[in-house]
Formats: C-alpha cells, sequence, structure tokens
C-alpha cells in the first residue's frame, strides 16, 4: 500500500528487493515532474566517471556528472539553487529548480560564481509515462519521502546517499542497508 503519493520535488529510494535493475538499483531520485501525463525525475547518487568538462569543453571546471537515468543520455541536464542567477529556471520544490539557461550557467560556472553546492549536472533522465510511477509504487519498487535537506540536497554527498535513506525507514530496512549490493557476493 502506498502511505505518501508521489509529488514534485518528493524522493524516490529503490527499495533493496528491487536488485535486478540496472538502472534503478539502490537509486535516491528526486522527483521533478509528476501530473497526469507522467513523472520526470533525476538519480541524485549514481556519478559518472566523466566530468561535465569532458562533455562540454566550454566549461572548464570539472563538476561530476551523473546518470541521470536511462532516458536520453545523449542529453545534460541540471538542476540548481540559483535560479536569481540563471533565468528560465523552473521550480522544482523546496528552493530547488531544473534548468533555465544553459549559456549563463556556462558562464557563472566559468567565472566561478556558482559552486558544485548550487548546481548538479545529468545524463538523461529517469520517465515514466502515464499511470507508470503508480503501477510501479503499487508493485513496492518504490518509498516515496519528502525531501527534508530541500536545496541542500545538491551539495549532499552521494556514496552512501542510499544507505541513508533505507536506514530512515526503520525496521527491517536497517539490515537491508548494510547488505552487499550484490547478494551473491555475501
Amino acid at each position: 500500500m502506498i502511505s505518501v503519493l508521489p509529488k514534485k520535488g518528493h524522493l524516490l529510494i529503490a527499495e533493496p528487493t528491487n536488485l535486478g535493475d540496472n538502472s534503478f538499483n539502490r537509486s535516491v531520485i528526486l522527483l521533478s515532474e509528476h501530473n497526469n501525463e507522467g513523472s520526470v525525475g533525476f538519480i541524485l547518487n549514481k556519478p559518472l566517471k566523466y566530468k561535465v568538462s569532458d562533455l562540454i569543453p566550454d566549461i572548464k571546471i570539472p563538476f561530476k556528472i551523473y546518470n541521470g537515468g536511462p532516458v536520453e543520455q545523449d542529453n545534460v541536464y541540471f538542476i540548481h539553487n540559483v535560479p536569481e542567477l540563471i533565468p528560465g529556471s523552473i521550480e522544482i520544490a523546496d528552493g530547488i529548480f531544473w534548468g533555465g539557461d544553459f549559456q549563463t550557467a556556462k558562464d557563472l560556472i566559468n567565472e566561478e560564481r556558482i559552486s558544485k553546492k548550487n548546481i548538479r549536472f545529468f545524463l538523461g533522465y529517469s520517465g515514466w509515462d502515464k499511470k507508470q510511477l503508480n503501477r510501479e509504487l503499487k508493485e513496492n519498487s518504490w518509498i516515496i519521502t519528502q525531501n527534508e535537506l530541500k536545496s541542500k540536497i545538491l551539495s549532499k554527498s552521494t556514496q552512501d546517499f542510499w544507505k541513508e535513506k533505507i536506514k530512515e525507514q526503520g525496521g527491517d530496512y536497517i539490515l537491508y542497508s548494510n547488505a552487499p549490493e550484490d547478494p551473491n557476493l555475501n
């Protein structure tokens, strides 16, 4: 049973039993859009081996880039907490914004007016068509939680983020938080 309904700005935490899905295993996703047409989010805790500067040479500072999800992985997306600096930003919730004028964002990064605490880049995104996310929630693929960190989520270390969010659920989830990623290696 779904205890919290999905809402823009919430976090989706992959259930520990969601082992067969390489894209979403141990993922924490910021739900950036949720409406009757579908849902969009970005995986917050899957950094890639590349830097943004590897993909966009105009950006001189080596910001990490994250695997945002399996959809449109040839496109770069970004979320940030400085809408007053980046025109055209769309508010997600709680001081977090999606996109905006990319040229302005690049210029501000190169001028060191935006730091890694202000912006996060993603290759691709996670997407669900109409009612797909609700089906997955009924199948217990995800846990929905509030984003307690609000805009500070951008500076949150991602290394143990999924474990921390699972531990917060209490009960049997505490056991799962300490299990190896591949139970066959146990």
